[in-house]
């Protein structure tokens, strides 16, 4: 299948809830945008959110995460419907780098684009070698302590920077995002993130009002002073269309982040590479799903898929854009539609290119309250820690093994609590590069210095579904071999 001509669908529509839309296939033009429309709300909170709090420039990264989505679809051959949105795996890397004295924006898109570059050879490595190379380097013990140590390392830049702007919109923000994403089943639930955007504004802006400023330290700031919750001075006097700017400081001496050319420090190197784990275990983990949901073997297009998320976050680190990963959140809606078609992804990717022309848009976004923000990243952050316990969760990880519970808990402990290690008056590692060393490096020590018995238990993946237990003990994944019962939705392995 190539990456375009798609095939109509029957005659354009829907049949039923049980129809299904093949990623070669296509409805009418007019239901393919509609569909499109919504790939871009469901990645459209995230997305911005997360160059927010990286410092980033909100209107680049959505203008980019559009342009990556099409190389992404490109590389796999439109064999992978997946949308590429703003990476949260480098968040605790790229606040430890702004914590370094002369931090700035290009030091922190240097270092992404190296993370990038790499990611992009692991995923030509993967391609060549087999997906099998994955598991051996990277087992899920490994990968899931990674995934946690980033996203719990975040509860300082929660609790010391975002929740104290507003405390209570903060509090409201986040309440407001639990109950949606848990009273409204489907399409709605999945767009908590973005609603709550939307409630924690509107509710900054009552109190702004009805209650006058408030006084607080905002981020960046060593003082509190008094100020509106909701600043809205730069969205009148910025244009509907034009490019997204350039990197300037502004009258207070700060940075304000635009597009840029990056730099590179090997420090700041260091601090992100970990991410790199976290994204091929993302990556793995969405080509796996979309695999389940459509019944085709993409096993040999993982490599490709991880290759393509390297290439889409060098180009936009390149520029001074955001990192990028596949997102769960467009699974999601995949999921709930069962309409698999990457045409709607080539229009969602469109349509944020489109919203990328707009300073306006830009502007507004960087609005944001810092309540709002508080309130929805104590949520975020914990979801990405917690990813990890699913990660050991699905995969069977046994922490009764001494191999698997030693070396990943120093790991985490080290990560989260951002021990660090002094080498050199210049040069020290700690937090999430030392965790992810820990972790990596002790775990395949320990596994080769145990005996026998406890090292064929270390890291096989078994997942007991019924009365059946899958796994991959012959170096294939069983859900994609003949011989295996119906899975969980009565499908049984295409190839």
């Amino acid at each position: 299948m190539a990456a375009f001509g798609w095939k109509l669908h029957g005659d354009g529509s829907l049949t039923g809830p049980d129809d299904v839309v093949a990623p070669d296939e296509r409805l009418s033009w007019a239901k393919t945008v509609g569909l499109g429309a919504q790939h871009v709300v469901a990645m459209f909170g995230a997305t911005f959110v997360f160059p927010l709090v990286m410092g980033l420039n909100p209107q680049l990264a959505i203008m980019m995460s559009g342009i990556a989505t099409i190389i992404f679809l490109l590389i796999v051959d439109g064999k992978v419907p997946s949308y590429l949105g703003t990476s949260a795996s480098f968040v605790g890397a790229v606040a430890a780098i702004r914590a370094q004295e002369g931090a700035t924006s290009a030091r922190v898109t240097g270092a992404i684009m190296i993370a990038g570059i790499v990611l992009a050879l692991v995923g030509v490595a993967i391609h060549f070698l087999g997906s099998g190379v994955l598991h051996r380097v990277l087992p899920p013990v490994v990968t899931g302590a990674v995934v946690m140590l980033i996203g719990f390392n975040l509860a300082p830049v929660v609790a010391g920077i975002y929740w104290p702007q507003d405390q209570w919109v903060a509090l409201l923000t986040m309440l407001f995002t639990i109950v949606v994403a848990v009273a409204f089943k489907g399409f709605i639930g999945r767009i908590s993130v973005f609603l709550a955007l939307i409630f924690g504004t509107a509710l900054s802006w009552i109190l702004d009002k009805t209650a006058g400023p408030i006084t607080s330290v905002l981020g960046g700031a060593t003082e509190a002073t008094e100020h509106v919750r909701w600043n809205t001075s730069g969205v009148g006097s910025a244009s509907w269309l034009g490019l997204p700017p350039k990197t300037t400081t502004g009258a207070d001496g700060m940075e304000v982040a635009g597009w840029h050319m990056p730099s590179f420090s090997m420090a700041a190197i260091l601090l992100v590479l970990p991410a790199v784990i976290a994204l091929i275990a993302e990556n793995t983990g969405h080509v796996k799903a979309v695999a389940e949901m459509t019944g085709k073997d993409l096993d040999p297009m993982m490599g490709r898929a991880i290759a393509g998320d390297g290439v889409g976050t060098t180009l936009a680190s390149f520029v001074g854009g955001s990192p990028t990963t596949t997102y769960a959140e467009n699974i999601g809606v995949m999921a709930a539609t069962r309409v698999y078609s990457t045409a709607a992804y080539w229009v969602a990717a469109f349509v944020a290119i489109l919203f990328g022309f707009s300073p306006k848009f830009g502007a507004l976004v960087f609005s944001i309250p810092g309540g709002v923000l508080g309130g929805i990243t104590v949520v975020l952050y914990g979801m990405i820690g917690l990813l990890g316990a699913k990660i050991w969760k699905e995969n069977g990880v046994d922490f009764g093994n001494p191999i698997n519970l030693v070396p990943v808990a120093a790991g985490i402990i080290i990560g989260v609590g951002n021990v660090q290690m002094t080498f050199t008056d210049n040069f020290s590692l700690g937090g999430i590069a030392l965790g992810t060393i820990v972790a990596v490096g002790a775990y395949h020590l320990a596994k080769a210095l145990a005996p026998a018995e406890l090292r064929s238990r270390a890291d096989g993946a078994m997942i007991a579904v019924g009365d059946y237990t899958y796994g991959d003990s012959d170096g294939v994944d069983d859900l994609l071999q003949d011989d295996n019962p119906e899975d969980f939705y009565g499908r049984r392995p295409q190839h």
